[in-house]
């Protein structure tokens, strides 16, 4: 890995006192955090006067009428109508958004990929962004994208939001640094993060080259799944998850916004950073999550549970238990169940599986599915084991076994996934990734008693 110097170098409100300095512990908390002591108003949101001379703005991530809203107040030294001003469109034509079906290309089948690789060629966060799958509708606000991203170079005088979406980002290799309106966001492989729709923020390589995978949500935002009968604790625990400090910028100097707006690129030219907010307080913030600290619940007697049970976070569709995402997480755990199929079942589903391997091996494609690969097995096609993994799991001995060095995930969601162009000829396919199953045989014995 090569390390890159940061560019630039945010005033950062005071750490926090503990292990994880800079970042504030909770998932949809009520924080507050200033740079500059008595910049926030106390008591009220829009006084009359500000300190400092700063400029009260307000941030919804939500109708103002949500129950509740989700909404923060940011302390700044522009508003944000000074960080926009006439807009050009410009292209991206690695980064696409739904509805994007080209009729030429089969979305139909089961699809394995390598890891894209690294070429040479110097990318930065929009530059390197390349979509694999996109579904339902950017315009109408439901469905998602999946991208793979990769990254060697900082955005210069650089800046993003996404007015379309909420970016969950998932690192497989390098080390980014999410310089964000709200503060600063350090991400690195086995964490996540997630970055709010609106959220105007600069991606710099902390090591390079940087890769790993990003699902990017149109609808409604992610949050933490109910528990159930499983209760107050295990899975996602609303605590490990951090929110940054307040941190700042103040720089005359000639930068560039770029919008994503109903899935077009918008170019504009402003004088100084939009990172400016001295303070800040409410519920729409950034968040990153360490992957290390889930805590996956499963039998401790026989059967299989679905996998709903390995989930992190959902972001709902308003249809009751269907969700637009899920983001479910498969690290190492303990195998107990007696009598039992312990890898993942085949199956067919009415929802469509997105997966990336983050390092080690999948238990139920133990050869193929390598660290920074991905597959996608779409709505209602068959999948499940190959036939080695099918054959040393109905073979095996049933102790307790751990599995380890191995973590992947899947983003699924109930829209069928379209394939780009770039997934379907460019990315490097595993052509013969059907024929996994080809030597699956016929056991099948009529005789009775037979097992």
């Amino acid at each position: 890995m090569n390390k890159a110097a940061d560019p630039h170098q945010m005033i950062q409100a005071p750490s926090l006192a503990g292990p994880h300095e800079g970042y504030m512990p909770g998932f949809g908390n009520d924080f507050e955090s200033e740079v500059l002591p008595g910049a926030m108003p106390q008591g009220m949101n829009s006084p009359q006067k500000c300190n400092y001379g700063l400029y009260g703005e307000q941030l919804s991530g939500t109708a103002f009428t949500a129950d509740p809203p989700e909404r923060t107040w940011c302390y700044r030294i522009r508003p944000s109508v000074k960080h926009s001003h006439r807009y050009t469109k410009i292209d991206l034509p690695y980064w696409k958004s739904a509805p994007c079906v080209d009729p030429d290309l089969a979305s139909l089948g089961q699809y394995r990929w390598d890891p894209v690789p690294h070429d040479g060629a110097a990318l930065t966060w929009l530059t390197g962004m390349k979509t694999m799958t996109t579904a339902g509708d950017v315009n109408t606000q439901v469905g998602m994208a999946s991208h793979v991203y990769l990254v060697t170079e900082s955005m210069q005088d650089a800046y993003f939001f996404s007015a379309d979406s909420e970016l969950l980002v998932v690192p497989q290799e390098g080390r980014l640094r999410f310089a964000t309106e709200l503060g600063i966001i350090d991400l690195e492989p086995q964490e996540i993060a997630i970055i709010p729709r609106g959220l105007v923020y600069r991606v710099e390589v902390l090591e390079g080259p940087a890769r790993g995978f990003v699902c990017e949500n149109y609808g409604q935002k992610f949050e933490l799944p109910g528990r159930g009968p499983i209760g107050a604790n295990c899975m996602a625990n609303p605590r490990d998850f951090k929110a940054p400090v307040a941190a700042y910028e103040d720089r005359e100097v000639p930068s560039t916004l770029t919008v994503k707006w109903c899935g077009q690129f918008h170019e504009t030219q402003i004088g100084q950073s939009p990172l400016d907010v001295v303070a800040w307080h409410g519920n729409y913030a950034p968040y990153k999550y360490d992957l290390k600290t889930y805590c996956p619940v499963g039998a401790i007697l026989f059967d299989h549970p679905d996998p709903s049970i390995f989930t992190v976070l959902t972001a709902p569709s308003g249809v009751p238990g269907t969700a637009n995402i899920d983001f479910v997480l498969f690290r190492d755990r303990w195998m107990v169940a007696e009598n039992t199929f312990r890898p993942p079942w085949y199956h067919k589903n009415i929802m469509s599986e997105m997966m990336g391997n983050i390092y080690g091996q999948y238990d139920a494609k133990p050869k193929g599915f390598i660290p920074g690969g991905m597959s996608l097995h779409n709505m209602m096609i068959p999948h499940g084991p190959d036939k080695n993994a099918f054959e040393g799991a109905s073979n095996s001995n049933l102790g307790p076994e751990k599995l380890e060095n191995t973590m992947s995930f899947m983003f699924e969601t109930r829209f069928p996934q379209h394939l780009t162009e770039f997934a379907a000829k460019e990315a490097p396919l595993q052509d013969d990734y059907i024929d996994c199953w080809s030597d699956i045989e016929k056991k099948f014995d009529g005789t009775p008693g037979m097992k």
